[in-house]
């Protein structure tokens, strides 16, 4: 297959992903997804399973329960049978026995104590089989210079295992539910301050924070008072889920800032979660990413 049908390819089944993802609730069918594809009902099944390394039905399933999985972690005020319900089960009993098979916890001990490493390992191996990088086509017309304006944070830093993070910021949400500022009166940022493949596991570091209009008061959460300070930045729009937010980093390290003649500036690349999963479906997050410049 030369690269202009590849694209192709990849771009039908991409809009096939997105599909399920806003229709979640829906659970579109076979002919309604081979539509969206272009593709006949009758071989629709057997490529989408060849080209991701999983059928319809279980990535389907993933999904449900990804999105409930977040939300019983960073979201419990939500009931657990509405969680059940929106995940597709009649039952939250069905829920609970699904969900302890997939990842070895009750939805109630998951809720109160949630080990992500069951998790992780069930998400490599739904995403990483067969599935193909989908570029987000990047340009350098897409880079803007901007000048940011200091900010003051609230700011918690994970420190450890990248695993681990999962569980710092469900620590920071719940200080921020109930000593911060709402995420509708209040922008989110994350701070990298170093790149997990290049440090140990235990040193590697990851700021969770939240503007802010004057200090954090002690708590038990780890929130600190801290700032983004003002400074011109590159700054790049990502679409999606944090998936292929790696790239975006690598496009502007990479090819952005050799080309441009930029020289960085000593504090580290940020982003501004512009909404979040799971209040909003994954294609649809949007991630402002800062690269700050001299």
């Amino acid at each position: 297959m030369n690269q202009s049908a590849m694209n192709r390819y990849h771009q039908r089944f991409q809009r096939v992903l997105d599909y399920i993802e806003t229709h979640l609730d829906a659970n579109p069918g076979l002919e309604e997804l081979s539509e969206v594809a272009l593709c006949s009902k009758f071989h629709f099944q057997r490529q989408f399973s060849n080209y991701f390394g999983v059928s319809v039905f279980r990535y389907t399933q993933w999904l449900r329960m990804r999105r409930a999985g977040y939300r019983l972690a960073f979201r419990r005020d939500h009931a657990m049978l509405d969680i059940a319900l929106e995940a597709g089960f009649n039952s939250a009993e069905a829920f609970s026995r699904a969900f302890r098979q997939s990842l070895g916890q009750s939805p109630s001990e998951f809720r109160k104590s949630p080990d992500w490493t069951p998790w992780h390992q069930l998400m490599q191996s739904i995403e990483t089989p067969g599935r193909p990088v989908m570029k987000n086509g990047q340009h350098h017309q897409d880079v803007q210079i901007v000048d940011f304006e200091d900010t003051p944070i609230a700011m918690l830093v994970h420190q450890g295992p990248p695993a681990g993070l999962n569980r710092s910021i469900r620590r920071f949400i719940d200080w921020r539910k109930t000593h911060g500022p709402s995420p509708s009166v209040s922008r989110t940022f994350n701070i990298l301050y170093n790149d997990p493949e290049q440090v140990p596991a235990d040193d590697y570091r990851f700021g969770i924070a939240a503007s802010i209009r004057g200090d954090v008061e002690p708590n038990e959460h780890g929130v600190e008072t801290s700032r983004i300070p003002a400074g011109r930045c590159a700054v790049l729009r990502h679409h999606g889920s944090d998936t292929n937010l790696a790239e975006t980093v690598q496009y502007l390290y990479g090819e952005w800032l050799p080309d441009s003649g930029e020289e960085l500036r000593d504090f580290p690349i940020f982003f501004e979660r512009l909404n979040l999963f799971p209040d909003v479906p994954e294609r649809d997050m949007r991630t402002d990413v800062y690269l700050p410049l001299r």
